[in-house]
Formats: structure tokens, C-alpha cells, sequence
């Protein structure tokens, strides 16, 4: 079984959207990261990180069909995303995963996951 699979059947799509809200929690609060967000749009960012995780992991096609490709690296060009940033953003999203009690493979597998994709998110060092 892919670890997209395996995290699909034990998490579900309402187990990735709560990993992704409890991620936003923290991030509303973090003096470094916080500040790259919209401050009147959380909750649309918080969707469309839910929608991308969930196209990517779960297969639902919903970020594609409202977003088209991902193209991160471009929509984040505008932020600067340097080695503290990416590493701030990884450990929140572990105190997310904490917060929603992922253990196991399910969490080595998205920890892999989650740093491929801040790695190649930065811009900057």
C-alpha cells in the first residue's frame, strides 16, 4: 500500500483537514511565519492548504478543479522562505500533528512528505 493510501485510510480526509486546522492555530500566533499570511483571508488559506493536502494525499480533486496546478513554488515567490522559515513551518506542522494525535508510519510518512515540500518552497539561503 502507498503511504498516500495508508494515511488516507487512517486518517481520512477529515483527519487531514484537522491536521490542517490545528496547523493554522499555531500559525496565527508565530511571529515569523504568521506574518506571510493575508490577515483577512485565514480561512481561505486555510482551505486551500486543506484542498491541496487533501488532492495530494487523498486524491480529491477539489484544489485542482478551484486552483489548477499547485504551482507553489510561484505562488509563494513573493515570501521570503529561507532555511528558519521552512524549519518554523515543519515544526509547527509537528505540533499540529501532535495536537491530532498521528503516530507511527502515518507520521513518518507525512513528515517526509511535508519537508520535500517546504525544502523546495525556499527562495531564499
Amino acid at each position: 500500500m502507498s503511504w498516500e493510501k495508508q494515511v488516507t485510510a487512517r486518517l481520512g480526509e477529515v483527519g487531514l483537514r484537522n491536521l490542517v486546522r490545528e496547523f493554522y492555530l499555531k500559525i496565527r500566533e508565530d511571529d515569523l511565519i504568521g506574518p506571510m499570511y493575508p490577515p483577512d483571508d485565514w480561512e481561505g488559506s486555510e482551505r486551500r492548504l486543506a484542498d491541496f493536502i487533501c488532492f495530494r494525499i487523498a486524491g480529491n480533486p477539489i484544489y485542482m478543479e478551484t486552483r489548477g496546478h499547485p504551482r507553489l513554488r510561484m505562488r509563494h515567490a513573493p515570501f521570503k522562505i529561507d532555511e528558519a522559515a521552512r524549519d518554523r513551518w515543519l515544526l509547527l506542522m509537528g505540533g499540529a500533528m501532535d495536537a491530532c494525535s498521528i503516530t507511527g508510519e502515518e507520521r513518518e510518512a507525512l513528515e517526509a512528505f511535508f519537508f520535500q515540500v517546504a525544502d523546495f518552497m525556499r527562495n531564499h539561503g
